[in-house]
């Protein structure tokens, strides 16, 4: 097995394929923390793990006045004792005291990883890819347990936690705090890596030394946000692509989070990540239990591209579900872009016989289609035709798109409600609000309450309604407004903290009972474009729309710090109209065909405007990527230069077994009788000859010459791009 106890000396120690991640009981009581990183064999507990004393520490044995509870690394620290640093868990009991106690209590090791009820986790196909291990904390004066549950992956280089809360005594527990997973770590000789940004420029990468005190980041939005993703890492100070120790932490959770690093005084770093302590408690009556979302950690020794890879696998194979894990992504146009609301029938089906002639093979009704929705006014949870814009329905639609041998998609927006809707005015209290308060509106539109069953089983009846009626292929689920005043009609004042987590669980419920009813449907997540890109959604809906800013150089940058934890076979990357809608510059159709290539690939914009030389051009670029799909999709991603540290952005893909090559590099402003370019390649086989295809095909390259020297880049003008497509020969 992958995991081990050493009875005698009271150590856990978990292997995967490459790391180590070691704990031990300590005073036979205290879980702590002894190593996380590549893999060795077990230590001499006296070398590996440091205990002492520091001025004005309390500590835990008056008998042993040189171990304390502020210094050692634990591993589910706690409150309101002689610990000081940020806890991982904060309660209060029924006589109002707040300090909680974990004595290590037991410990089970199974073959396997189990589901964890009523959230979304990575998951195991065979016992035998993974181990897990569960470990009990009790606090025994207030009859409180936590399971720590880790599961190691035999064969690739991932450990996910995941914490249980039960209450076994006969009072009520208030839980203020339940983080996920909390790391100590001996030093703060690291930076901290996170990913933040803002509608339309979404993931940007962040770089910054861990300093004295808390670094954090969260959202309190009511989903993982534009603003900050869930992500972070700890990188050593020499790490880059290539090289160096990274800590990855990712939270599979699509609400509210936090996560950071605290240093304390004699600089050691504790690390933590879980759902948002802000506005969140949840009331444990006896004999209940609160599990917390989990949280997939990665080590890599070799920098930040290995870190991400092994996301990628992760992620790809045993994170996405269902047919379109393994299948390949369709290539679609999506008509928002061009038409927006001012549509009809025939021209839904103009962009559906255009399409088709070049080669697309998806068309996708994005909004308008509902209610009255002339405009982002009105109609939100009406879902039914417009008969005046369809007069056929979707069914009729959707039957006469396949007739041009395409299939057909369609947009939703599930969790919504536009005050101007039938829903609403028959539901006023289904939204979110607080009684007597104002009900702020935001693109028009509130939230809905789906900590309520009965708004939940009302978004699935109506949006299976739909499904169950045409022969849709493709459904985009978008999500246009963050969470404000939060109060819901259907919990007690006591449980209104609770709303936030009720609702992730409400819509997780909602989307896996509308993706298990229709399995043979692509299900792209959306939330403002980028808004909820996290692994959560990636378990019901297998790629995620990357941000509604689709102009090519701005998407080097979001797709590039994307690409930090998420694989691109998760992001929908298209190729939109110039002047960008968003960000107003003009590039080529070469290089907005390049960058969206490196994702799942598609257009959105009126294809009936291309001109004929047009035309043919993104004919090209369509049977172009129908041969690289299967390896971009499924490939491992090198990252080769960086848009946040030049004017020039590489990257590279090759496919499982190694012998196919794409790489694409980008230059955003032309630089005047400047010096030479040069693409080199990485992860090649040093021995091996590869053939350049397409553009200079038939020239041979051994791989040493092009990872050492490369292939040199003659580009003029701004914005311009340059691939390769190579095959081992």
């Amino acid at each position: 097995m992958s995991i081990t106890f050493d009875e005698k000396e009271k150590v856990f120690h978990l292997t995967t394929k490459n790391t180590s991640y070691i704990m031990k009981v300590a005073k036979e009581k205290y879980l702590s923390h002894v190593y996380w990183g590549k893999k060795i064999k077990t230590p001499d507990m006296e070398n590996a793990q440091l205990n002492r004393a520091t001025c004005f520490d309390a500590v835990p044995d008056k008998k042993d006045r040189s171990y304390s509870l502020n210094f050692v690394c634990q591993e589910y620290p706690t409150g309101g004792g002689t610990d000081y640093r940020v806890p991982a868990i904060q309660a209060v009991f029924s006589d109002g005291s707040r300090a909680v106690e974990f004595i290590y209590d037991s410990y089970k090791i199974t073959s396997g990883k189990p589901k964890l009820k009523g959230l979304p986790a990575t998951y195991i196909e065979e016992n035998a890819e993974a181990d897990t291990l569960e470990i009990v904390l009790t606090d025994t004066l207030k009859s409180i347990k936590a399971v720590l549950m880790y599961t190691a992956y035999n064969e690739i280089d991932v450990i996910t936690r995941s914490v249980r809360i039960i209450n076994e005594s006969p009072e009520q527990i208030l839980l203020e705090k339940v983080m996920s997973a909390s790391v100590d770590y001996e030093t703060s000789d690291y930076d901290f890596v996170e990913l933040s940004g803002a509608w339309g420029r979404e993931r940007h990468i962040e770089r910054n030394p861990l300093r004295s005190g808390i670094q954090s980041i969260e959202s309190r939005r009511g989903a993982s946000s534009h603003q900050l993703n869930p992500f972070f890492a700890l990188a050593s100070k020499n790490a880059n692509e290539e090289y160096g120790e990274v800590y990855g932490f990712n939270l599979v959770y699509s609400g509210n989070f936090t996560a950071g690093v605290e240093v304390d005084q004699l600089f050691k770093a504790r690390a933590y990540i879980g759902i948002n302590d802000y506005d969140f408690s949840w009331l444990l009556e006896s004999g209940e239990s609160f599990q917390a979302p989990e949280a997939v950690m990665v080590y890599s020794s070799h920098g930040f591209g290995e870190m991400s890879r092994t996301y990628h696998r992760i992620y790809r194979k045993r994170l996405v579900r269902g047919k379109y894990r393994d299948a390949v992504r369709p290539i679609l146009a999506n008509n928002w872009e061009a038409t927006y609301f001012d549509f009809n029938e025939e021209k839904i089906l103009e962009l559906a016989k255009t399409a088709s002639e070049l080669g697309i093979e998806l068309l996708v009704l994005d909004d308008g289609w509902f209610g009255k929705r002339n405009s982002d006014n009105c109609s939100l949870g009406d879902w039914y035709a417009d008969k005046e814009k369809l007069p056929d329905g979707i069914g009729g639609l959707a039957k006469k798109v396949k007739e041009y041998g395409i299939l057909f998609g369609l947009w939703f927006e599930p969790e919504m409600v536009s005050p101007d809707s039938d829903l609403y005015r028959a539901h006023p209290d289904w939204c979110i609000h607080i009684p007597k308060r104002e009900r702020t509106e935001c693109r028009n539109q509130l939230t809905l309450d789906l900590s309520r069953e009965d708004v939940c089983e009302y978004i699935i009846s109506a949006v299976s309604g739909v499904l169950d009626e045409a022969e849709i292929d493709y459904v985009k689920w978008d999500m246009n407004r963050h969470m404000s005043e939060l109060g819901s009609a259907g919990l007690s004042p006591e449980r209104q903290k609770e709303m936030s987590h009720r609702y992730m669980l409400g819509l997780y419920h909602v989307m896996e009972e509308i993706v298990s009813r229709h399995p043979d449907v692509l299900f792209e997540s959306c939330s403002g474009g980028g808004g909820r890109f996290d692994p959560g959604m990636l378990y019901y809906m297998p790629q995620t729309w990357t941000s509604d800013d689709t102009d090519a150089v701005e998407r080097l940058y979001i797709q590039y710090g994307t690409s930090l934890a998420y694989p691109v076979s998760a992001m929908g990357c298209h190729v939109s109209a110039v002047p960008n809608h968003q960000a107003h510059r003009i590039t080529s159709l070469s290089m907005r065909g390049d960058v969206a290539m490196s994702g799942n690939f598609g257009y959105e914009l009126d294809l009936t405007a291309f001109t004929e030389e047009e035309k043919e051009e993104v004919k090209t670029q369509i049977k172009q990527y129908k041969d690289l799909r299967t390896f971009i999709q499924s490939g491992d991603m090198y990252r080769l230069q960086s848009p946040f540290e030049g004017n020039t952005t590489a990257w590279q893909f090759i496919s499982e077994d190694g012998k196919d090559i794409f790489a694409a590099y980008f230059r955003i402003l032309c630089e005047v009788n400047g010096g030479i370019s040069r693409m080199k390649f990485t992860a090649l086989d040093t021995d091996a000859v590869y053939e350049i295809l397409g553009d200079g095909q038939g020239k041979r390259y051994s791989g040493d010459e092009l990872m050492n020297i490369g292939l040199t880049v003659d580009l003029w003008g701004d914005f311009n791009s340059r691939t390769w497509r190579l095959r081992k020969v």
